[in-house]
């Protein structure tokens, strides 16, 4: 049974996270670009470290970390971890003005899954709106959001925090003079 709290958590997670589902479309066909300071090559393994200020862009998503490593797949792409104070990345949503901002010590994205894990003073932003957690996971293809306030059970307590802002309403009447 829904209480209260759980209902609203439920609410937030679904109104502020589900937008990623919603990310630029057209960004999936596009090619990966990968910047940076140097980069290590490792062709039987089929895996890439680039290192210092590296920048990775897709389309409209840019993430900027300070060190990447890529695996691929005969498929492409598989696997890419981030690391960074923080790893921060942005990608435009389909079809709208907006974009969504996610900020962590780590992120990881399973392209097999489709499994996006930010881990460690995660921080996802849409527009005003904004969730904080020790770790946020999301699933593209469940589109099922996990957030926990903090990484294991031996660390200390944390708490997830969310920012909703009211929007402005448009059901308001002309003012009278």
């Amino acid at each position: 049974m829904l209480t209260p709290k759980t209902a609203l958590a439920a609410m937030l997670c679904g109104a502020l996270l589900a937008t990623p589902a919603l990310a630029e479309k057209a960004d999936r066909d596009k090619p990966v670009n990968l910047e940076a300071d140097s980069v290590t090559l490792d062709d039987i393994r089929k895996v890439s470290v680039y290192q210092g200020n590296v920048i990775l862009s897709q389309g409209t998503l840019m993430l900027r970390a300070d060190r990447v490593q890529v695996t691929q797949s005969d498929a492409g792409l598989d696997k890419v971890v981030a690391t960074g104070r923080p790893v921060a990345f942005r990608q435009k949503l389909d079809g709208r003005d907006e974009f969504i901002e996610g900020f962590a010590d780590r992120i990881e994205y399973d392209g097999k899954n489709s499994q996006l894990e930010l881990i460690g003073q995660a921080r996802l932003r849409r527009g005003s709106d904004e969730l904080r957690g020790a770790r946020i996971s999301y699933n593209a293809n469940t589109e099922l959001y996990q957030v926990a306030g903090k990484t294991d059970a031996s660390a200390p307590a944390g708490r997830v925090r969310a920012v909703i802002r009211p929007k402005p309403r448009t059901d308001q009447p002309a003012s009278q003079p």
